[in-house]
C-alpha cells in the first residue's frame, strides 16, 4: 500500500502503528524477510519526555570509569497484548545478563484495546517510539520494536539482526564512545560523564537516568496471550532527565529517594546526541543495581 510500510518476521505477524492517520493491526506473511533485514540507521536526535522533577546538583568533575565501557543500549518497545512480543521479551532477559550491553524493556500502550490492559504501559515510551520513527522519516512503529543505541531498528525477536546492529552501530563514528559512570553513594546516585574523546564530532547531548525493575513476572489474564506467564526484563519504570552534557566531564547528583520505589532495583543512565524530542545516536551508557 503507498505510504504505509509492513514488516514481519520468521515466527508470525507483527503490528504496526500507523504515525499520520491512527493505528490498526497488520496482519503479514509468516515468511517476509523485510523485517529481518531492517536494520536503518540515524544519526541525530535526543530524547523521551521528562517526568517529575530531580532536585539534583552538578559540577564539573573528572571521574574514574569503568575498565569495559558497554557498547550497546538495546530498547525493546513492547507489550502484554501482543502475541508476537513473548520470544522478543526472552531476548531482553538474555541481552540482561551481557555485561557489553544495557537492554531495556519500553512497555507501550497503544494495543491496551486488544483485551488487556498491559500493567506496565507507559504512554511516554509510545511516544518516544514515535519520535524515533520521525527522526527516521517513516512509519515503522510496531511491536516487538527494537532500536539499538539509538540509530538501528529492527523487529524484536530477530537475535541474530540485533547482535548484527550492535556491531554495526558500536563501529559508528561517536556512537558508544563517551565513557558514563553511575554509582549508589548513601542516599545519592552520582552521575558521571567523561568530556567527549578527541576528534570526536558529537559533543553535545541529554543525559537521563531510568529507574529499573530488573525483573517483573506477569500472569496475563485476557488479550492475545491469554493463560501466558511471561517475565519482563529490565523495566523502564520511570525516566528522569539528569541534565545536559555540553562536552566537558561533568558530574551530578540524584537524590536516590527520586529514583527508587515501586519495585525499582536498578538505574540506567545514557548520554544521547540531540533533543527529547528527536532520539539519536547513544553517546554512552552505564549501568547500577540499587541494592
Amino acid at each position: 500500500m503507498a505510504g504505509e510500510r509492513k514488516a514481519a518476521y520468521a515466527k508470525g505477524r507483527l503490528f504496526v502503528l500507523r504515525l499520520l492517520d491512527g493505528w490498526r493491526r497488520a496482519a503479514v506473511p509468516k515468511h517476509s524477510a523485510k523485517a529481518a533485514r531492517q536494520t536503518t540507521m540515524n544519526g541525530v536526535g535526543g530524547f523521551s519526555r521528562w517526568s517529575g522533577a530531580l532536585g539534583l546538583c552538578v559540577t564539573i568533575a573528572t571521574a574514574d570509569f569503568a575498565a569495559a565501557e558497554p557498547r550497546a543500549v538495546v530498547e525493546l518497545f513492547t507489550s502484554q497484548g501482543c502475541s508476537s512480543c513473548p520470544p522478543a521479551d526472552k531476548i531482553i532477559g538474555e541481552l540482561a545478563r551481557d555485561p557489553s550491553v544495557i537492554a531495556l524493556s519500553l512497555p507501550i500502550d497503544y494495543w491496551d484495546y486488544l483485551g488487556w490492559k498491559d500493567t506496565l504501559a507507559d504512554s511516554r515510551f509510545t511516544a518516544r517510539q514515535k519520535a524515533y520513527s520521525q527522526v527516521r522519516g517513516d512509519r515503522d512503529v510496531f511491536t516487538p520494536q527494537v532500536v539499538v543505541n539509538g540509530s538501528a531498528h529492527l523487529v524484536g525477536s530477530n537475535r541474530a539482526g540485533i547482535d548484527s546492529a550492535i556491531k554495526t552501530t558500536d563501529k559508528t563514528d561517536g556512537v558508544m564512545t563517551v565513557p558514563v559512570s553511575v554509582a549508589v553513594e548513601g542516599k545519592e546516585i552520582k552521575v558521571s560523564v567523561a568530556a567527549a574523546p578527541q576528534g570526536e564530532t558529537a559533543k553535545s547531548g541529554e543525559v537521563w537516568i531510568c529507574a529499573v525493575s530488573k525483573a517483573i513476572p506477569i500472569e496475563i489474564g485476557r488479550g492475545e496471550n491469554r493463560g501466558r506467564h511471561v517475565t519482563y526484563h529490565n523495566v523502564v519504570r520511570n525516566l528522569l532527565k539528569v541534565g545536559d552534557w555540553t562536552g566537558a566531564a561533568e558530574h551530578w547528583t540524584v537524590p536516590l529517594e527520586n529514583v527508587v520505589g515501586d519495585g525499582v532495583d536498578a538505574a540506567a543512565v545514557y548520554v544521547q546526541n540531540g533533543s527529547r524530542e528527536k532520539p539519536g545516536a547513544m553517546l554512552g551508557a552505564a549501568f547500577t543495581s540499587l541494592n
